[in-house]
């Protein structure tokens, strides 16, 4: 096993890390923040998301999140209409009348997120003065907080980040030293990375967002803290802000990245080189078997990400180091390089990279490339199927359990079945 303890290979030469960003603005192509609900219910058990927003958000939100008629899901909508719109009714008066009846009705409700959105960003209604005002009639057995969900100059992996960052304040003091994973990330994951820090003998090991809203972790100076997805920029700094320190590391997508990740934490928490050797190297080994046939018909393949969830520089460097593919435009709607720079160091050089949209271009840069594979929201996938180009849908990467070793081939898969998918239909 001595073969393996510099078990991260070298970096490509060069990378991306001083490349030039082809910087865009113009007609975006994106969901709203309010998608995040979808999975931030489910991770926060007794947690209550109620949308100030209109009809359309409420459309959204059942159509991305399959719920029936008859079912009884942890989010709802309290429509704006067209008396609130114009000023006629008290648009603070409605909102605590639809808050005090829904946690009538929902003893179970421990946490309640007021989510803004387009609609209610429009009329000016304060919804942190709201959870002020509500909080002192609730407090303390439902905690009410605010954020923004809007899709007005974001995307809709940051209603995440604006989540997260509201509930940082409300997270205990303390300055033990500990570990904080920071992301929302699936159950079965959850507990594949707690199994390997049981066994590296890092702890205690908190992750954030927690089940259950009297779990949630504390923070301080003794924290040291590392992202599971990359669009928790505001989340980063709002823990730095109450003392933590950020372990900078590749992300956990695929075999290399997950190595990469888990070395910086134990490096960070003096794991020896022959224990993490021993934890981390046999899964590694099996993720790698498991990607080997799905590099076989992804090896020499070109693939195009247009703007739209923040995962794209991460995925690019998965698929260029571990699948052999060749990304030809790598587009992020924001691209923070502090959170980003080990990931832009793995990417191949001369990769361009672009920040921003103008849909028209891109579109056009694409067709251009005729990639064998393009990354791109719902909108634009239906549009370049027509045309003969095959795409992969941006969101279901979100939405799929695809962080750490045991899911590495789970990732890759999203990539090889539109690829087969292609080839059937053309035989």
């Amino acid at each position: 096993m001595n073969a393996v303890i510099d078990i991260a290979p070298a970096p490509m030469q060069q990378g991306c890390g001083d490349a030039p960003v082809l910087r865009e603005r113009g007609q975006r192509e994106v969901f709203c923040g309010l998608a995040g609900i979808v999975w931030l219910h489910r991770k926060i058990q007794d947690a209550f998301f109620l949308v100030v927003g209109s009809r359309t958000c409420a459309h959204l939100l059942q159509s991305a999140a399959g719920v029936m008629i008859f079912a009884e899901p942890r989010f709802a909508t309290a429509i704006i209409d067209d008396r609130d719109l114009a000023g006629l009714a008290d648009a603070n008066a409605e909102l605590d009348r639809v808050v005090t009846r829904l946690l009538e009705r929902r003893p179970d409700i421990k946490m309640l997120f007021l989510v803004g959105s387009c609609p209610s960003e429009v009329i000016k209604l304060d919804l942190s003065r709201a959870a002020e005002r509500l909080s002192r009639s609730f407090s303390p057995r439902v905690r009410i907080l605010s954020y923004t969900g809007s899709g007005i100059d974001t995307t809709f992996t940051q209603g995440e980040d604006t989540c997260l960052a509201a509930l940082v304040p409300e997270l205990p003091a303390s300055d033990e030293r500990a570990l904080m994973v920071v992301g929302a990330v699936a159950d079965i994951v959850e507990d594949q990375f707690r199994r390997v820090f049981d066994g590296l003998g890092v702890g205690p090991v908190h992750f954030f967002p927690a089940h259950r809203a009297g779990e949630m972790p504390p923070v301080g100076p003794g924290t040291r803290f590392v992202l599971a997805q990359p669009f928790l920029a505001d989340t980063a700094r709002a823990l730095e802000l109450r003392g933590a320190k950020r372990l900078p590391a590749p992300f956990p997508f695929g075999a290399e990245g997950t190595t990469l990740w888990l070395q910086a934490i134990a490096r960070e928490f003096q794991v020896e080189a022959t224990k993490f050797v021993s934890v981390v190297g046999p899964r590694r080994e099996r993720a790698a078997r498991a990607l080997a046939r799905h590099r076989v018909l992804l090896e020499g393949r070109k693939v195009f990400f247009f703007p739209d969830s923040q995962l794209e520089v991460p995925l690019a460097r998965f698929l260029a180091r571990e699948m052999g593919m060749v990304p030809v435009e790598v587009g992020t709607p924001y691209l923070h390089r502090q959170l980003v720079a080990p990931e832009l160091a793995l990417l191949p050089a001369g990769t361009q990279l672009s920040e921003g949209q103008d849909l028209e271009r891109q579109l056009d840069r694409c067709r251009a490339a005729r990639p064998d594979i393009v990354v791109c929201g719902l909108g634009l996938a239906n549009p370049l199927e027509s045309e003969g180009l095959t795409t992969k849908w941006s969101i279901e990467l979100v939405f799929t359990p695809v962080h750490g070793f045991d899911q590495a081939a789970d990732l890759a898969e999203l990539f090889t079945r539109p690829l087969a998918r292609r080839m059937k239909l053309v035989a």
